[in-house]
């Protein structure tokens, strides 16, 4: 028999599947099993229309950034090859062409199809 998670509301252990979806008797939760997967695993980064992240991949800036401490701007439509998705408040380190290396947050950027 498999093991099913807890109750991501209450902490209950008496959860049962119904179809695709777990339910809770305790409080009445109901979740999929697709998202106790996501919240198990590590988290996903989503670009700005909320395609998944992964390492390696192509994305384009979509807005003007400003670096802290100088006079240089990565400007809109600036391509970042090979991003490398880390934890932490700018979660895409990359190397900006003619700048160097960067923390981006995913928020400002979007994935290139290639």
């Amino acid at each position: 028999m498999s093991e099913l998670p807890p109750c991501p509301q209450c902490g209950s252990t008496y959860t049962y599947e119904d179809g695709a979806l777990l339910i809770c008797p305790e409080c009445a939760h109901e979740w999929s099993l697709t998202q106790a997967a996501e919240e198990e695993g590590e988290e996903i980064v989503r670009d700005a229309n909320g395609t998944p992240l992964a390492d390696g991949d192509t994305v384009t800036v979509i807005k003007d950034l400003k670096i802290k401490g100088t006079n240089d701007v990565v400007k809109v439509g600036t391509k970042v090859k090979n991003i490398r998705v880390v934890g932490g408040d700018h979660d895409i380190d990359c190397r900006i062409p003619g700048i160097g290396p960067m923390g981006l947050k995913s928020e400002f950027i979007k994935k290139v199809n290639d």
